[in-house]
């Protein structure tokens, strides 16, 4: 009997075309990326023929690309939107990452589909929905335990995708209207403001202040390395790198990290096997501690626990490396066991706690001489290091490569001889060498050399087993004709994997029109278009109010909702402490002000506000810079 594989699938971000194919590289099974426009990240778009370049080196390892079509759309913008998404599949494009359910109503191409995070995907109902519907992979809320995927896994069987690294959004995706509310920047839009990072001092509602000047909104970065093989045991088969802003090292580093821990569960686990073809080999050894984050945390995977927050800095303060033990004119010295180097950046809290960086021009042993000494530094102060340059300069060079393993066969035929090379996924080409059969002076040189040559792919993606020489006797063959033989069967096998390459239907959604979890949506539903609305109808909601960014809802609302809890934090949970009551608090930025309510049987944090007089939204279509 034979056993069903599930494939992992590592998916990697890519600010460009260049970004994604270095992620490939490094081993991402597949990669996302934005289009031309509305693709939920201002910046961070890309041109088709960029996109049409990145498919065709992806698909030679049989990996894929994903295109985020995934903001809000006016209605003006549905019709722009369903040509670039045509344009898009005919890139060789493998999925589209959307939200606007209004997509849906529309003449789209036969391409997978997959529910952006941004669709607030928490429950096995929403799930089963989205699969009904016609989407074959869904994107999972951040805040998930290992026990809730698997109870959506145990109800569905659409993909499930999960984010295991990177920033964190502190509101469940989709359902934070902050940025638009204060800057008429929509997140919904690709146009964040960002405010969850700005700090701020937390009131309770007597007045107190709990404390001060803290970014109390700010997560910590997201890092399930420990929880890997717990998550694709609850069901989980694309593994997501967060960062399409991120920059090369970022993705390089972190993306070869997660293959090995992903090799490792493949390697122990026979129920799992990759979802792409060949191997990476690095020439650094990956260590995502070197790399931007805000310290770590594996958030609510294994439940709600402390330290989830990373209040005392919205930046990357680095791992701790030793103390400031002496100040000299122009240098200091650290106590620390590592070795130094030229171009290191370094930072420090000063006394009102606020982080301050030194960038090191040269370096003896452990005596730094800074482009200047900061006045705050002190002996005592403990020291970080954000910025590695002997790591960093590795990953400006060439760090990895990736290489499908092949078999060649060599054997005789009537007029000749024939080259046959078979590779990993059993694909195979065969080419013909029409040749006189002239017997080698030296049989045992012949027969080495002919091996030798037939096992030369050099900067090709392939990299031979030991050929296989099926002949009778051994024969004289020029050199010159065994490399061009192998060069003519080498572009043939990379073009017939590219054909072969399984580019992944369109899934057929449910008959009849399956009835959504919910018979009415507040503004929390993102309905933002006729055919949004349409669709709901469809599906047996009665009441749709409109998004957000419509202007709509002049009142205090909720503006984020999200399982980050600072009565939590500051250990005033009533669930905890048995006499407190779930009272509203205040959290103050300079002259803003944002109540706090507690839905303690939900265990969520509504962050209550107002739009901002004279905001409006920004209108502009989501474009490349």
């Amino acid at each position: 009997m034979t056993r069903i594989q599930h494939p992992l699938e590592l998916l990697a971000p890519a600010k460009n075309a260049d970004f994604g194919i270095e992620a490939i590289k490094h081993g991402a099974d597949a990669v996302y990326i934005g289009g031309p426009a509305f693709g939920a990240r201002y910046g961070a778009g890309n041109t088709l023929a960029d996109i049409e370049r990145l498919c065709a080196f992806a698909h030679r390892y049989h990996a894929k690309v994903f295109v985020a079509l995934n903001t809000i759309l006016r209605d003006d913008e549905l019709e722009e939107a369903r040509q670039l998404a045509w344009q898009i599949y005919q890139a060789g494009a493998d999925a589209l990452i959307i939200q606007d359910m209004g997509l849906l109503e529309l003449d789209l191409p036969p391409i997978q589909l997959h529910a952006s995070t941004q669709t607030d995907n928490r429950n096995p109902a929403k799930v089963r929905f989205l699969q009904d519907a016609g989407f074959s992979q869904v994107v999972l809320a951040r805040e998930l335990s290992l026990k809730e995927v698997a109870e959506i896994a145990a109800q569905s069987t659409v993909t499930l995708e999960y984010f295991v690294h990177g920033a964190l959004c502190v509101a469940y995706s989709g359902q934070c209207f902050i940025s638009h509310a204060h800057t008429g920047r929509s997140a919904n839009r690709g146009e964040c403001s960002q405010a969850c990072r700005l700090p701020y001092t937390l009131i309770d509602d007597k007045g107190k202040t709990i404390t001060e000047n803290q970014h109390l909104l700010s997560m910590k970065d997201n890092n399930q390395s420990a929880n890997i093989l717990a998550l694709a045991q609850a069901g989980v088969s694309s593994f997501k790198i967060e960062g399409r802003l991120k920059d090369l090292s970022y993705v390089k580093n972190i993306t070869a990290h997660y293959r090995s821990l992903l090799d490792a569960v493949i390697a122990q686990h026979p129920e799992f096997r990759r979802a792409s073809s060949g191997r990476s080999a690095y020439t650094f050894t990956p260590q995502p501690e070197k790399t931007y984050n805000r310290g770590y945390t594996d958030y609510f995977a294994n439940d709600r626990q402390d330290d989830i927050g990373a209040f005392d800095s919205p930046s990357f303060v680095g791992e701790p490396i030793g103390e400031v033990v002496a100040i000299g004119p122009g240098h200091f010295t650290v106590k620390a066991e590592i070795d130094f180097n030229n171009g290191d950046g370094v930072c420090f809290y000063d006394a009102h706690g606020e982080v301050v960086g030194v960038r090191i021009n040269r370096v003896e042993g452990n005596k730094l001489f800074p482009v200047d000494v900061p006045a705050e530094l002190t002996e005592g102060a403990t020291l970080f290091r954000n910025r590695d340059q002997h790591f960093e300069r590795a990953l400006e060079k060439e760090s990895a490569e990736r290489h499908v393993s092949v078999q060649p066969v060599f054997a005789e035929t009537a007029d000749g001889f024939a080259l046959t090379l078979s590779d990993e996924d059993g694909i195979s080409v065969t080419v013909d060498l029409p040749h006189a059969k002239e017997a080698a002076k030296n049989a045992e040189r012949a027969v080495a050399g002919l091996s030798e040559q037939l096992a030369k792919f050099g900067n090709t993606m392939f990299v031979a087993a030991a050929p296989e020489l099926r002949l009778s006797q051994a024969w004289f063959l020029p050199t010159g004709a065994i490399n061009a033989l192998r060069r003519e069967a080498t572009e043939q096998l990379e073009a017939a994997r590219l054909a072969a390459h399984p580019r992944p239907p369109r899934a057929t959604p449910a008959a009849e029109p399956v009835p959504y979890p919910q018979d009415e949506l507040t503004y929390l539903g993102n309905v933002f278009n006729a055919k949004a609305r349409q669709f709901y109808e469809k599906h047996g909601v009665k009441l749709i109010a409109d998004a957000y960014e419509a202007n709509q809802e002049k009142g205090m609302v909720s503006l984020m909702i999200t399982r980050h809890c600072l009565r939590y934090s500051f250990n005033l949970c009533p669930k905890e402490v048995k006499h407190l009551k779930p009272d509203p608090m205040t959290l103050v930025n300079g002259n803003e002000k944002l109540i706090l309510k507690f839905d303690c049987k939900a265990c969520e944090m509504h962050v209550i506000g107002k739009m901002k007089k004279g905001v409006k939204l920004n209108l502009g279509t989501i474009r490349p810079a």
